[in-house]
């Protein structure tokens, strides 16, 4: 339970963290909350030669609205979202995801930024970043670049920042009025890994007609998976029963778990339209109630 031997660093700035990024040419990791990546370096999974602890960086723990919707540093705290007046008033989806990461001390310790970063696909924020289409900052001494949700998770573990860039922000964009919500995951227990899970957006016109439906999976894939054919499925219809039914099933179809002891494959997939299925029909539960 000791890791191997590392050089540590722990600027106080960003200029001076890009430099560090920047100069190294072994493998770098950065530190933030280290919820996932100081447990890997004990069990020595994760064996970085440099380490560049960031928790200094003040600068990038906030929570803000902007003309674009909002942004949300990424040495932000989990508990911050929980207690932050403009997430519980204007992205409450949110809320209701982070109430599944781990437990009270992860979550104090635990940031946004790292989170994106490990890009674990059984995560709680991913899976529902990629429902609210959000958006992420990478700076490096090079520049400034911004990536969409699309491109930034490519596989198990692996985002597309380069090993000179710092993940500073991350952008979501305003939620249309009348979108109901809602975020299901089944864990054996809570704050162990999730073994499925589903985030729903439904967005409905004065008639109850839905004009917009974002569905994204979690632990579906090696990455946080929308399930489009099924939200194609909703957009124009009312959300009755037969339609949220019709919805979970097509989303089998965009979802491809791996089995392991916890689960066969098969199982995770009866799993996932089981989450769909639920978080579908709260959310539209949540647009009935906001007309």
């Amino acid at each position: 339970m000791k890791p191997a031997t590392f050089e540590y660093y722990d600027p106080t700035d960003i200029d001076s963290a890009l430099s560090l990024l920047a100069k190294s040419d072994v493998e770098t990791k950065v530190l933030a909350g280290g919820q996932s990546l100081v447990p890997l370096m004990n069990f020595r999974l994760s064996r970085p030669q440099v380490l560049v602890d960031i928790n200094r960086l003040t600068e990038l723990a906030y929570i803000h609205s902007t003309p674009e919707g909002l942004a949300i540093g990424a040495l932000t705290r989990h508990s911050q979202l929980l207690e932050s007046p403009l997430i519980q008033q204007h992205y409450p989806v949110l809320i209701e995801a982070v109430r599944h990461v781990g437990h009270v001390q992860i979550r104090n310790r635990g940031t946004v930024g790292g989170s994106v970063m490990h890009a674990d696909p059984a995560a709680e924020l991913p899976c529902v970043l990629a429902a609210l289409d959000a958006r992420f900052v990478l700076l490096s001494e090079r520049g400034r670049r911004i990536v969409p949700w699309g491109q930034m998770f490519q596989s198990v573990f692996t985002t597309a920042a380069e090993p000179d860039e710092l993940l500073i922000q991350i952008e979501v964009p305003p939620l249309a009025s009348r979108t109901g919500y809602a975020f299901e995951e089944f864990a054996r227990r809570h704050g162990d890994f999730a073994l499925a899970g589903a985030c729903a957006l439904l967005t409905v016109a004065s008639d109850g007609r839905c004009i917009d439906a974002r569905i994204s999976l979690l632990a579906a894939g090696p990455v946080p998976v929308r399930a489009a054919e099924a939200e194609k499925r909703l957009v124009g219809s009312h959300l009755l029963q037969d339609d949220l039914n019709a919805a979970a099933a097509l989303a089998e179809k965009a979802s491809a778990p791996t089995g392991d002891i916890h689960g066969s494959r098969d199982y995770r997939l009866r799993l996932l339209v089981t989450m769909a299925s639920r978080a579908l029909a709260r959310a539209a539960t949540t647009t009935r109630e906001l007309k």
